[in-house]
């Protein structure tokens, strides 16, 4: 029976990065993966949604851009193509990994792992033994209890970035958040006639208010028909396709698509993980950890989107990874998982990180909100970006910087400066003292 070091099971975010991260330790790793390596971000999330994301926008900047001069006559949408060269990023960024694993001398084994036990792990029948058993199973996208979902015709998005429903001339969502708004973005800049169906009061309703009701004006604007607070009651076949019903304002009302797609959260790859007698409580499929990451089960670690009271995001599972591993050989913690930045890649990106003003104020926090519009901003009006800004939070008694919200061009690649600034305690004072370049959309974060 082979023995190593360290047995992952999942080859996503946590797991892979968890495994080269071992492997630099010296340590012996096994990684378990029953579909392909990268997990759901590589394979039917972050990247092909990206890849997707980018082809949509440059249809979209083709067709539309007169007012610079350009007319592109004749500019067409190949479907089939789009997703195509979706493959080919993902199939590129997959072997990157597999040759990671060669090079670190990580031992991955195709096939479904299974928990035997304290230190021992069965794959498809072959028996395993680890000092230590790491769990980066990650998720799968959740199916509320609706009637009609089981209908021809209705996908998750790990389904429509398969390809099922790509070719939809209507199409509702089922959801607003991060990954529904992403899609909506996507066909609506391919002509798409999109509606998205959001039971809370607003779309993406756990970040800034500000960013949410101009991100419902821009999707708007752009020919999306946003419902929220909208209680999808079933959905119904008939020849023409598909129908949705749904509760808004307690009036019952009607859309109807071609295809409907469901995103209404993810829900942890947990079932069948423990042999019985091995099993570890869950709470909704989700394991609880220590501040190592260690499970109720002796030896036995989570990361990722199993984790309970977790954020399902991947940098998120790739730094506990790190700071996991470093748990279990004695080593002390990298990252400061308390700061994870969240980004959403409509357009204009999204982007944030620490508390919004409205948290600061329930939680009778005290702090400066210094905003600025992309409006007066020179390279976002040169790159037409609507209804654009930042927010600095500062804690008014100590002045550190303790929360940025951004709604502009290249938001996601600003917010990684603004996490440092917040982990390095930078303050307003300190901030002011920064020059920015010009013409930069990050000159909306100068304070002088």
């Amino acid at each position: 029976m082979t023995h190593f070091d360290l047995f992952i099971i999942g080859a996503g975010p946590g797991g892979y990065v968890a495994a080269l991260e071992a492997a630099k330790l010296g340590k012996t790793v096994a990684v378990a993966e029953r579909r392909e390596v990268g997990g759901t971000c590589l394979n039917r999330g972050c990247i092909p949604t990206k890849a997707l994301l980018r082809a949509a926008r440059t249809y979209r900047l083709a067709t539309h851009s007169q007012e610079l001069g350009i007319h592109a006559d004749g500019a067409s949408c190949d479907t089939a193509a789009m997703y195509r060269r979706t493959r080919e990023v993902t199939d590129s960024l997959r072997g990157g990994i597999e040759a990671l694993f060669k090079r670190g001398k990580v031992e991955l084994l195709r096939g479904t792992a299974r928990v035997e036990g304290p230190g021992r792990v069965s794959v498809d029948g072959g028996e395993y033994t680890a000092d230590r058993i790491l769990i980066a199973a990650g998720s799968r996208p959740a199916r509320p209890p609706i009637p009609g979902l089981d209908l021809p015709g209705v996908v998750t998005s790990d389904e429509l970035l398969a390809g099922r429903g790509a070719d939809a001339r209507r199409l509702v969502i089922i959801g607003g958040g991060v990954i529904g708004v992403e899609f909506a973005q996507v066909f609506s800049d391919l002509g798409r006639e999109i509606t998205i169906l959001e039971a809370l009061p607003r779309i993406l309703n756990n970040m800034d208010r500000e960013i949410s009701q101009n991100l419902t004006m821009i999707l708007k604007k752009r020919g999306v028909s946003v419902h929220t607070g909208a209680a999808v009651s079933r959905i119904e076949a008939d020849e023409g396709g598909l129908t949705c019903f749904y509760t808004e304002k307690e009036q019952e009302a009607q859309v109807f698509a071609d295809c409907v797609l469901v995103c209404t959260g993810r829900k942890p790859e947990t079932e069948q993980l423990f042999a019985p007698g091995a099993e570890i409580p869950t709470e909704r499929g989700f394991l609880g950890v220590n501040s190592d990451f260690e499970t109720g089960l002796s030896g036995v670690y989570a990361v990722g989107d199993v984790v309970l009271g977790g954020i399902q995001l991947a940098h998120a599972a790739e730094n506990q990874a790190k700071n996991a591993v470093r748990a279990m050989f004695g080593a002390p913690p990298l990252k400061d998982l308390s700061l994870i930045p969240a980004c959403v890649f409509t357009d204009p990106e999204i982007a944030a990180v620490g508390v919004t003003a409205d948290e600061a104020k329930s939680a009778g926090r005290e702090v400066l909100v210094r905003k600025s519009l992309t409006s007066a901003n020179g390279k976002s009006v040169v790159e037409g970006a609507e209804r654009g800004f930042s927010k600095l939070v500062f804690d008014r008694a100590s002045g550190a910087l303790v929360g940025a919200q951004l709604m502009c061009p290249h938001a996601a690649e600003m917010i990684g400066g603004l996490t440092a600034a917040i982990v390095g305690g930078l303050t307003e004072a300190q901030l002011t003292r920064a020059v920015f370049p010009h013409p930069t959309v990050s000159e909306i974060l100068s304070l002088d």
